[in-house]
């Protein structure tokens, strides 16, 4: 769905696509339609980075007696029982299973575990998608992300809980990748890097209202009610939410392609005439049109595309790990712990309207290279700045403000990195690798009961080494995307 993001811009003049002719680039229509599926990802926002709640730190005593000094957070060999401070939270996955000392790292288990879940659900449902149109698998993820996410609410114990968890994670992750192919097939080439950017945002915003539930709702299972409830809104998208006319076109299926494209052209303002037979002759196109596979081994058989190959990829692991790293690390930054997320989130959203007029004015190079640094050196830093809750508070805001350019850099370098015969498999290898930093995330975070500058050393590290790569990436910006690998390599 990346290959045409550039085209507006390349040196050679192409022929306008014969959709985005009949129906515009971006108009009321495509406007709507982007509406209408961003607000799919304030859950998938809710939902991943919901563990900041529901497991967040607790301190807790030895049975049945409080120490005077208050909750000594010492685990006894012969312990019975523990008992917890429900001051700030009155019940959470932490104190309703002991998930504290040498149960501790079950917490963690459970995030690495859902974000698995992530990972399968984007290749799953993104397989389900080419063979079944977009529109389908997406209101099926939906209704998936409805009903584990309720019935988690409602787990028992920590099986039952992690188990659905990962159901809940094969639908986001569904939801994410579905929504975002329909939404950059339905827009022109000339504002697809734009609106891919922009796609971040409610992603963003669903992160910055979460502090308000839990603020609001202190028990684990009624804050993941909460965060769940809303998806029955998106079972009405079975009414509201059109089909991919180029995947139907390729689907074979012209007829309906062409209803909903001349909806689209009225809404628009733009001339329904002649969308019928200009819409048959691209189907003829589309069904004649061969195109050239490479293996996915391709990407490492040539020194300079598996370098270019190991770069990007290593940055998308520093945005998966460090990201939700993070994030996570945040709420066990002393202060209030509402407070501290709610403002780690809102930097975000500032970051990711910048990497759009970053990425236009400095180029993908440059951007990612900066973003990492900004990170890495914002991380670092809370190593040896005397701690305490607003500069270390005010560091890690940096840090995820740096990450959230990041993010929505390497989703366009990916896209204009990789030759089109291998641009899937490069960008799918991209995916996998940063949902593999993130599975390792909530380990890394939690290092700081081991030791406080293990944390902030890993995710400083990483993003220097991550900038430090990029100079073995060439400027994509403004390049006629590669289609051999002979040009991959040039």
């Amino acid at each position: 769905m990346l290959e045409n993001e550039k085209k507006d811009v390349e040196n050679q003049t192409t022929e306008e696509d014969p959709l985005t002719k009949a129906i515009g680039a971006l108009g009321k229509w495509q406007i709507w339609v982007c509406l209408v599926v961003f607000l799919v990802k304030f859950p998938v926002a809710w939902h991943q980075m919901s563990i900041i709640f529901l497991a967040p730190p607790m301190n807790y005593s030895c049975a049945p007696i409080i120490p005077k000094d208050g909750f000594d957070n010492v685990c006894e060999r012969d312990c019975k029982g523990y008992i917890y401070d429900h001051s700030v939270f009155q019940e959470t996955i932490i104190s309703q299973w002991e998930l504290i000392c040498d149960r501790q790292w079950l917490k963690n288990l459970t995030q690495t575990i859902f974000m698995l879940g992530i990972l399968v659900g984007n290749m799953m449902f993104g397989h389900l998608s080419d063979r079944f149109g977009r529109r389908n698998p997406f209101l099926a993820a939906v209704f998936l992300q409805l009903i584990s996410g309720v019935t988690t609410a409602y787990s028992v114990n920590w099986y039952m809980f992690t188990t659905l968890r990962f159901f809940l994670a094969v639908a986001t992750g569904g939801t994410m990748v579905t929504s975002f192919v329909l939404t950059m097939e339905l827009i022109g080439a000339k504002y697809r890097d734009t609106v891919g950017i922009i796609y971040q945002i409610p992603f963003n915003l669903g992160h910055l209202t979460l502090p308000l539930f839990a603020y609001y709702l202190r028990d684990w299972s009624t804050f993941q009610l909460a965060i769940s409830l809303p998806s029955v809104l998106f079972l009405s998208y079975y009414f509201l939410l059109p089909e991919s006319p180029r995947w139907l076109l390729t689907a074979g299926r012209t007829e309906e392609a062409v209803k909903i494209m001349e909806v689209a052209a009225k809404r628009n303002g733009r001339p329904t005439e002649g969308i019928a037979s200009s819409t048959q002759k691209m189907a003829v196109d589309v069904g004649a049109k061969q195109d050239e596979h490479a293996s996915f081994l391709a990407l490492f058989r040539t020194p300079r595309l598996r370098t270019r190959t190991i770069a990007i990829c290593f940055n998308w692991f520093v945005c998966g790990l460090c990201f939700f790293g993070v994030s996570q690390y945040m709420s066990h930054i002393s202060g209030n712990i509402f407070t501290n997320v709610a403002i780690s989130a809102s930097i975000q959203v500032p970051g990711t309207i910048m990497s759009v007029y970053a990425n236009k004015l400095l180029g993908r190079k440059i951007t990612l290279i900066s973003a990492n640094c900004v990170t890495g050196i914002s991380c670092l830093l809370i190593i040896v700045v005397p701690q305490s809750g607003v500069s270390h508070l005010t560091l890690g805001c940096t840090g995820l403000w740096g990450l959230s350019i990041s993010f929505a850099t390497v989703y366009l370098y990916a896209g204009e990195l990789f030759p089109t015969v291998v641009r899937n498999s490069g960008v799918g290898l991209s995916s996998t690798v940063a949902r593999i930093g993130s599975m390792l995330a909530p380990f890394v975070a939690t290092l700081a009961h081991t030791s406080a500058w293990l944390p902030p050393l890993a995710f400083g590290i990483v993003p220097l080494i991550g900038a430090a790569l990029c100079f073995f990436l060439p400027e994509t910006r403004g390049k006629k995307l590669p289609d051999t690998l002979e040009e991959g390599e040039a």
